[in-house]
């Protein structure tokens, strides 16, 4: 094989999810491309390394500073909520159900990994509630044990600032079934659930 398309298959299975299959077919389809589209690509990958940074409030991806979220004057800015990254930050927004603000805090506690408080944005978060705006933490972590050990510890770092601290619920998803749940997310189904 060609050393350039073998550098370009080893550099495609760096992404996530991405395997020597699928690494080949885009770089098949990198070689037989229009030379624009191959162009608009580089220029997209480059302008996202440039031009990307983190927003001084919420630490979310944005090309302008403070982001859209944070300086838009009709999201309610008493109610925030904390999710890992900017892709979970993503996944609720496409909800639409949303209309606070977001701070993300780029990581759980993972004492195994040796991540500990210092290693993610949760002074920046205590810091923010301080400053008075949020009365409500709302904790959108994902419900694996490094999760909860990371909303455990914001629960009550939070609370000793006087600030209503809440989680998401977790259950069964729409279409799920109860014979492929898992024995936690069928646990937490229980424990969230409402009268109808």
């Amino acid at each position: 094989m060609a050393s350039p398309l073998a550098a370009l298959i080893q550099a495609f299975k760096h992404l996530p999810g991405v395997g020597e299959k699928t690494a080949l077919r885009y770089a098949l389809h990198v070689l037989n491309a229009p030379s624009h589209e191959v162009g608009d690509l580089v220029a997209a990958i480059r302008r996202v390394r440039e031009e990307l940074k983190l927003c001084s409030i919420c630490y979310n991806l944005t090309d302008v500073d403070p982001c859209a979220i944070c300086s838009d004057p009709k999201r309610d800015a008493s109610k925030l909520c904390v999710v890992e990254t900017p892709v979970d930050l993503i996944a609720v927004e496409k909800s639409g159900r949303f209309r606070g603000v977001y701070h993300v805090i780029h990581g759980l506690l993972s004492p195994l990994d040796a991540v500990g408080p210092d290693d993610i944005k949760v002074r920046e978060l205590l810091q923010r509630v301080e400053s008075g705006e949020a009365q409500e933490v709302i904790l959108a972590l994902n419900p694996t044990v490094e999760g909860e050990a990371t909303a455990s510890y914001l629960a009550d770092r939070l609370k000793r600032k006087g600030v209503k601290v809440t989680r998401i619920a977790y259950g069964i998803p729409m279409g799920g079934v109860l014979e492929y749940t898992d024995p936690l997310t069928v646990t937490r189904a229980f424990e969230n659930r409402r009268e109808i």
